[in-house]
């Protein structure tokens, strides 16, 4: 793992709103992808329901972001139920078109514009919660209530309890 060693605009963009944000915590760069959760918590030695998966669903056709910890998977049923509408998976094109980023490396900022979202509150359990910063190859340090601050998002269960 390295500290900033390239450049990518949409990684540029993810620090540009952190910083906007007020947050100081630095990109981390990985020498190879880590899409998931698993592999992101296996290369920082962290819990894995510490790792904030960014994630694009479409909420009755509009793309809605919810980060979720890499314990959970997103019951879209029940989630949907509770959000007054159908939860599907967005494919590739509606989740570049949501938020610049590709699938693996979507952050909760840097988008084009604002995208609504939820944050599972089981991050809340971590005192420290790491996200993609826009590449498959980076993440970033944050808490809970910075990615709720940050993105405006709704603290929200994303699956049933005892799920």
């Amino acid at each position: 793992m390295t500290e900033n060693p390239a450049s990518h605009p949409s990684v540029d963009r993810v620090v540009e709103g952190l910083r906007a944000g007020g947050v100081g915590g630095d990109v981390r760069w990985f020498d190879d992808a880590t899409p998931t959760a698993m592999h992101a918590a296996e290369a920082l030695g962290v819990d894995i329901g510490a790792i904030a998966n960014s994630l694009i669903f479409t909420l009755d056709g509009e793309p809605v972001l919810v980060l979720t910890s890499g314990s959970h998977r997103v019951d879209t049923t029940w989630l949907g139920e509770r959000l007054g509408g159908k939860l599907k998976r967005a494919d590739a094109a509606t989740v570049r078109a949501a938020t610049g980023q590709v699938i693996g490396g979507v952050a909760p900022v840097g988008h084009p514009a604002p995208v609504r979202t939820f944050v599972d509150t089981a991050l809340a359990d971590h005192p420290e919660v790491w996200a993609a910063a826009g590449h498959p190859n980076t993440v970033f340090p944050t808490t809970f209530d910075e990615l709720v601050r940050l993105t405006g998002g709704t603290p929200t269960a994303v699956e049933p309890t005892g799920a």
